[in-house]
């Protein structure tokens, strides 16, 4: 299982939110690349990069920010917030995204979605599945979609998408460990996908239980910034996958 630390970025610094909300933003470094940095001496090799303010402005914001962390490391990078066109598609891929994660535009525009994952292949293309009681929620997490979980799952699966982020909004932020029973009905229910786990790692204990359900990659985000899990502790890790 790949570890994948988060940076999510808000008017250009390090923040972290609780539940998606944006009144709970606590800022915890002013300099992305500096923690980006941190993570690739500590030995990871990804990176997943959200653009909280492109989230709510419906285009990309922080695109700055991102070509920074791409030029000065060579970190793998998942990209997402305020995927909206073709237009922010090809910055983003342009700016240094390996991979860009499409959320809300894959509830409202489907078909432009398909068109792009014709267009690109499903490599490059994550599914972005976020989740409020089972309930695709857009737009930086604020809307309810309507639409259940697994059938908007399946139905992209059935097309052709092969990643699928999972964040369970509930979980994200409060340190209280992953939704490892939806983890576990999606991989049961969905066998092509490969899934990347996302909301509520709160130690190393986590980890391990999300790479038994048999989760592709795991991101790490406020387990880092509150020091509930080292850097030297994910290193570890990765020289026992090695």
């Amino acid at each position: 299982m790949i570890l994948v630390p988060a940076i999510d970025i808000i008017n250009g610094q390090c923040v972290r939110l609780t539940k998606g909300n944006y009144d709970t933003k606590k800022v915890y470094n002013e300099s992305p690349v500096e923690v980006a940095k941190s993570f690739e001496g500590a030995g990871l090799t990804h990176v997943h990069v959200v653009d909280l303010d492109g989230a709510r402005a419906k285009h990309i914001v922080n695109i700055k920010v991102l070509e920074a962390i791409a030029t000065k490391t060579s970190l793998t990078i998942d990209f997402g917030g305020g995927i909206k066109s073709a237009v922010d598609l090809k910055t983003a891929f342009d700016c240094g995204a390996t991979q860009v994660i499409l959320g809300s535009i894959a509830v409202n525009s489907p078909k432009l979605v398909l068109e792009w994952l014709q267009n690109f292949g499903a490599d490059k293309l994550i599914l972005g599945a976020d989740t409020k009681n089972r309930r695709i929620a857009t737009h930086g997490w604020e809307k309810d979609s309507g639409i259940n979980i697994l059938d908007f799952i399946k139905d992209y699966s059935a097309k052709g998408f092969k990643h699928v982020l999972c964040t369970d909004v509930a979980k994200d932020g409060m340190l209280a460990g992953p939704s490892l029973e939806l983890y576990y009905e999606l991989l049961e229910e969905i066998k092509k996908i490969s899934l990347i786990a996302s909301g509520g790692v709160s130690s190393m204990d986590d980890l391990y239980q999300l790479e038994e359900l048999g989760c592709t990659a795991a991101i790490v985000g406020k387990a880092i910034y509150e020091g509930k899990i080292s850097l030297k502790e994910l290193e570890n890790y990765q020289l026992e996958q090695s």
